[in-house]
């Protein structure tokens, strides 16, 4: 159905089930990928975008079209992780990121930008780009809530950063201010094992 947003919503309203199918085929990889980001959990984030679809179905005589639909979208699933991961804190107490991810857990490095560009990109390498994308996975989960939001959409979705000011409610200047201070924390937490695969890729040109 190649039909826009706005007009696969109006379709909705009418009761035409098959344009919201259109909808959830059209973005259900990448609210999958945000609720990843956000929850750390495979079996918790198809939660998450079940739930978002349903409230945003529920809600579509809300949707004003003001904004775009996928804006929408995923301001509804943000809020769905927040809630989420609020109701575990509250459960479970203050849990290390260890204890919320399981080793046996994957995901589509695809689904993550920032594990391709982060300057291990020998293919002879995939060892060190595991190790690295698994340490990029825990640099966001230990961001706070906002930056981790910011990051999740500027570099896993692509956003631009009007679309994120949209998406979250608040002003450009304070993504962009959000957005550098994640980076700066990420490029802390990360500097380290960047270095160590740079320094692998050396070693390897020089046995070459």
């Amino acid at each position: 159905m190649g039909l826009d947003d706005n007009k696969l919503v109006e379709r909705c309203r009418r009761g035409d089930h098959t344009a919201f199918r259109a909808l959830m085929e059209r973005y259900q990889r990448k609210v999958f990928a945000l609720s990843y980001g956000m929850v750390h959990n495979s079996e918790d984030a198809q939660e998450m975008v079940q739930e978002a679809f349903i409230k945003a179905y529920r809600n579509l005589d809300r949707f004003q079209g003001n904004s775009s639909f996928y804006t929408w979208l995923y301001r509804i699933s943000i809020n769905a992780c927040i809630d989420f991961l609020r109701r575990e804190k509250k459960g479970r107490g203050n849990v290390d990121y260890d204890d919320q991810i399981g080793h046996h857990e994957r995901v589509n490095e695809s689904d993550f930008p920032l594990v391709s560009s982060a300057g291990v990109d020998n293919p002879g390498r995939s060892q060190s780009r595991r190790e690295l994308g698994e340490q990029i996975r825990r640099a966001i989960a230990a961001l706070s809530e906002k930056h981790r939001q910011v990051i999740l959409l500027r570099e896993v979705e692509g956003m631009a950063y009007g679309e994120i000011a949209e998406t979250l409610g608040v002003a450009k200047g304070t993504v962009m201010s959000r957005l550098h201070h994640a980076r700066q924390n990420l490029q802390a937490a990360l500097g380290p094992y960047v270095e160590r695969g740079a320094s692998a890729g050396e070693s390897d040109g020089e046995r070459s």
